[in-house]
């Protein structure tokens, strides 16, 4: 009895900490250097300060998740009172292959090439420190290289959208496929 209730105990803490509404952590001492899908250098997060924005992380040659993420947060926006107020950022874990030109793509794709939608990549070294600073784990699956050089992997990931405020502080953490967006939509407004 002991081990299915201790089981019991951790699984529902690991969901709530997996999925639960809390303030994380303060994004206002770091900057990380971006490009966005425009090819356009962007200071993640100082160039989004004084606006809410709603963070979604994905890879463009993901099979299932992403696409999931990606519509969440385009549903957000629609959702949303005033979806002018806040900026929605989605970043790329994957900056191996995803560049400016996919990212653009990969929007038109969504219908979400035009603002407030910001798809951000860059160099690998400050991609992999922006996903220490908020958790999303990755992991290489299958990596494996074409006769022509192409590389093709998959990555298991993190299912993460954040919400950051106007002052940079990371005020909820969400699973991304799975939350209802009527939850972040109202978390949202409260800001």
């Amino acid at each position: 009895m002991f081990p299915y209730r201790f089981f019991s105990i951790f699984s529902i803490a690991l969901l709530l900490v997996s999925c639960g509404n809390s303030r994380l952590d303060d994004f206002s001492d770091v900057s990380f250097e971006l490009t966005n899908q425009n090819g356009e250098l962007v200071s993640f997060p100082d160039d989004f300060e004084g606006a809410p924005v709603v963070v979604g992380f994905i890879y463009t040659n993901c099979p299932d998740i992403c696409s999931f993420i990606t519509a969440n947060v385009q549903k957000i926006y629609e959702q949303t009172e005033n979806p002018g107020d806040t900026q929605f950022v989605l970043i790329t874990f994957d900056p191996e292959r995803d560049t400016p030109d996919e990212l653009k793509k990969y929007a038109s794709a969504f219908e979400m090439d035009k603002g407030p939608f910001h798809f951000l990549t860059g160099d690998t070294e400050i991609v992999d420190a922006l996903m220490r600073r908020v958790s999303v784990r990755t992991a290489i699956d299958e990596k494996r290289v074409t006769e022509t050089g192409r590389s093709i992997y998959f990555i298991n990931h993190s299912d993460k959208i954040l919400l950051i405020d106007q002052k940079s502080r990371l005020v909820f953490d969400y699973g991304g496929s799975m939350t209802p967006t009527e939850i972040i939509v109202e978390d949202l407004n409260k800001l």
